[in-house]
């Protein structure tokens, strides 16, 4: 990406495109490189950083959503089955096959009552999910893969079976199924490569800005503003893509018009390092049913253990923190499964928490909210009160049109982007050039996916790097590590940091340079995974931010100003945190 495509700069100068996406979430992300691989003048921007908000929340899986089926969402699973496969094709360098063990309490409990339970939309006494109301669903779900499926079908073991191969599985069981689906081992990283994607498909014609935020209407036009140094700009859209996610009505509310399609729920996460859970897990996602009848997760991935999640009410004006009740639930329920393994608080690494978007529903329980999307079509007023005045059609509107996305998933994202940007080009009255279905993102161009093609092209990189350093790169970013080894070379003050040896200087320049990097946190928390891993202190940020300050023209003060923004953001959805001011500024060099 370049300068002239990025930023509140590149908008202003022209402050007119044919397509203004709003929101930077991977729907968002995915709709603008959709347009922009049809050729249309398409901007996007971000209030906060790319991938900050919604899509930074998730459980990390590609998923057909198995569980969906109970709600009668067929046309979402096969869909998201249809995805999954897809996205195992097209980025393999982060989407990968998880195996995914259900461990299982009772025989029959459920058949009669979960039909029941769909009519009544969650409600009536809950009763555990048996066996065979499991098996029923597995065979479902393993007919949606069929022509074309990329995951072996699912298995069931009886308790003995079960027992040997994860040992420390609660005697209780009496069965599990096990069954595969897939991993998201870096989702802030696949969107960057998605907006990559679109910023090099489109040139000229494609932009793309974060911390700039859509705050009203001016006359047809929407203003937005630099959230960094205030600056304002009135950009014209023919249309405008609400992709907001939980903050949709947020964002309508700014243009003028006060919806109200979210309903949005919380879901929590924490991330442990246990190497003991971590070795119980045998390697795959336990996906089970707690005490309550909500289905949760613990998780291995990148040598920690994830558990989760939550799903509960959530006011957009409240903080979206993982609670100690919450830490409580998860402890709960990783001692329900795994009795013999002792987790307590001081394991936990990192906290987030997220709120999905989901559509407004009355007293429908969570569970049974549904998790399919649809797109609302409304006239752009002419002023951001123009609505809220009561303003009758025709009397003070624009041509323009608001396209707002309600719900969405990660899995899904492809396709609902892809049916979004439909709705665009019908709107411009233009063809669709090709589909996204088969194009591969990213990384995930060429990468190799057997160990002779991994050691092929590790070896025409060898010379550049350490052949240990260079399959590091490849893991990390498929192959657009081709990029960092270049960038690495070119750098004469590449070194290793002490903090953090698995990255080094020249590494973090580039993707503060290449990736839209404003704030020490957009390092941190969504180019790399040293939040997730728990590996930011005070120390390692401060370092992180020595760095990458020639890059991003830091003085001392900013940069001690930086770390402290960034241990803030690190522990944002830790409500115990303290203020992070006095560690910042005391490691900052």
């Amino acid at each position: 990406m370049t300068h002239a495509q990025t930023g509140f700069e590149a908008l202003a100068a022209r402050p007119y495109a044919d397509v203004l996406v709003v929101g930077g979430g991977i729907n968002g992300l995915a709709t603008f490189r959709d347009l922009a691989m049809q050729g249309v003048d398409v901007a996007l921007v971000e209030r906060a950083d790319f991938v900050s908000g919604a899509s930074a929340g998730s459980s990390h899986m590609i998923h057909g959503g198995i569980r969906y089926l109970e709600n009668g969402e067929f046309r979402l699973v096969h869909e998201a089955v249809t995805e999954r496969n897809g996205l195992l094709k097209i980025a393999p360098h982060y989407v990968r096959p998880l195996q995914t063990t259900i461990p299982i309490f009772s025989t029959f409990s459920g058949v009669l009552t979960a039909p029941l339970r769909f009519l009544r939309h969650g409600g009536g006494t809950h009763r555990e999910r048996g066996a065979a109301l499991i098996k029923i669903g597995l065979v479902i779900y393993d007919s949606f893969s069929r022509g074309g499926g990329r995951v072996p079908r699912h298995e069931f073991h009886g308790r003995r079976r079960s027992l040997q191969q994860l040992p420390h599985l609660n005697a209780g069981v009496k069965y599990t199924a096990t069954y595969w689906d897939a991993s998201l081992h870096d989702p802030e990283r696949l969107a960057i490569d998605v907006l990559c994607d679109g910023l090099t498909a489109g040139g000229i014609s494609a932009r793309a800005a974060n911390y700039t935020a859509a705050v009203g209407v001016d006359d047809g036009g929407i203003v937005l503003r630099d959230q960094d140094s205030g600056a304002q700009v009135r950009f014209v859209a023919s249309v405008i893509v609400n992709a907001s996610g939980p903050w949709t009505d947020v964002t309508n509310l700014a243009l003028g018009d006060p919806t109200q399609y979210m309903g949005g729920t919380k879901g929590s996460h924490i991330v442990l390092d246990h190497p003991a859970l971590l070795a119980a897990t045998g390697g795959r996602e336990l996906f089970f049913e707690h005490r309550d009848g909500r289905i949760v997760l613990i998780y291995p991935l990148k040598g920690r253990v994830l558990v989760g999640t939550t799903d509960l009410e959530h006011d957009m004006s409240d903080p979206i923190v993982c609670t100690e009740a919450e830490v409580d639930y998860f402890l709960d329920l990783v001692g329900y499964v795994l009795p013999d393994i002792a987790v307590d608080r001081s394991s936990i690494v990192y906290r987030f928490a997220g709120v999905r978007p989901l559509p407004g529903h009355g007293e429908l329980a969570p569970g049974f909210v549904s998790r399919d999307y649809r797109i609302e079509s409304a006239p752009l007023v002419r002023s951001s009160a123009g609505r809220e005045a009561g303003a009758e059609p025709g009397e003070d509107q624009a041509s323009a049109t608001v396209l707002s996305l309600v719900g969405g998933k990660w899995t899904t994202f492809r396709a609902s982007a892809e049916n979004l940007a439909d709705h665009v080009l019908g709107l411009l009255a233009r063809p669709r050039r090709s589909s996204t279905r088969g194009v591969p993102i990213g990384g995930g161009r060429g990468y190799p996916t057997t160990e002779r093609a991994r050691r092929r092209w590790m070896d025409a990189h060898r010379d550049a790097l350490p052949l240990a350093r260079v399959a590091t790169l490849l893991d990390r970013y498929g192959t657009t590590a081709a990029e960092v080894i270049a960038a690495i070379t070119a750098d004469p003050d590449d070194r290793p940091l002490r903090t953090l040896p698995d990255f080094s200087t020249a590494e973090l320049r580039h993707l503060a340079r290449a990736e839209c990097v404003v704030h020490l946190d957009d390092i941190l928390l969504r180019r790399t995974s040293l939040a997730f891993i728990g590996a930011v202190t005070a120390e390692s940020a401060a370092e992180v931010a020595e760095a990458i300050a020639p890059v991003r023209g830091w003085d001392l003060a900013q940069r001690r100003a930086q770390t402290t923004r960034a241990l803030t953001q690190v522990h944002a959805a830790d409500p115990t945190w303290s203020d992070a001011a006095s560690a910042g500024s005391s490691a900052s060099r």
